[in-house]
């Protein structure tokens, strides 16, 4: 009998709470394809939504620059290349507001992998500028980090 794969998103959808610097960060993540449906060749969103809180909140905000994840797929004893990066940069200076009450939400896509994975290790950076004052145009950077592994459902073998 083989050891059972972790999957974080087991019940469809988690929740995390990170700390970068005074930052907190409130993330939910979730799939809408089934957990039945994570097999090694499908197409298989994962969507975030985070939103953020700083402490002593003096009235600076929050902005996120660039949310990034990989996804790398392997087995319980063995890693696989990762799949290249995907990266949600901001388009707009200094970045995505995203201090309570506003929220970011996104979608990443993680592709094919190999038909030997049964799971694969999603890991998400995220890249904060918070503001020194309320009124500055200073940032100080800060970035969090957090990751999910998810079961590859196996395929028969014919």
């Amino acid at each position: 009998m083989p050891a059972p794969v972790p999957n974080d998103l087991s019940s469809g959808s988690t929740a995390r709470t990170l700390s970068a610097g005074a930052v907190g960060v409130s993330i939910n993540y979730w799939s809408t394809l089934n957990m039945a449906d994570w097999t090694s060749g499908a197409l298989k969103p994962v969507s975030i939504s985070l939103i953020t809180s700083v402490t002593p909140n003096d009235g600076q905000k929050v902005y996120l620059q660039r949310a990034t994840m990989v996804a790398v797929p392997g087995t319980l004893d063995t890693t696989f290349d990762p799949l290249a990066p995907q990266n949600d940069q901001s388009t707009v200076a200094p970045g995505y507001l995203v201090l309570d009450p506003y929220s970011y939400s996104q979608t990443f896509n993680v592709g094919p992998v190999p038909a030997e994975a049964t799971l694969v290790t999603l890991q998400f950076t995220y890249d904060f500028l918070v503001q020194t004052t309320p009124t500055s145009t200073e940032y100080a950077k800060q970035s969090a980090s957090d990751t999910l592994t998810v079961a590859i459902v196996p395929q028969p073998t014919e």
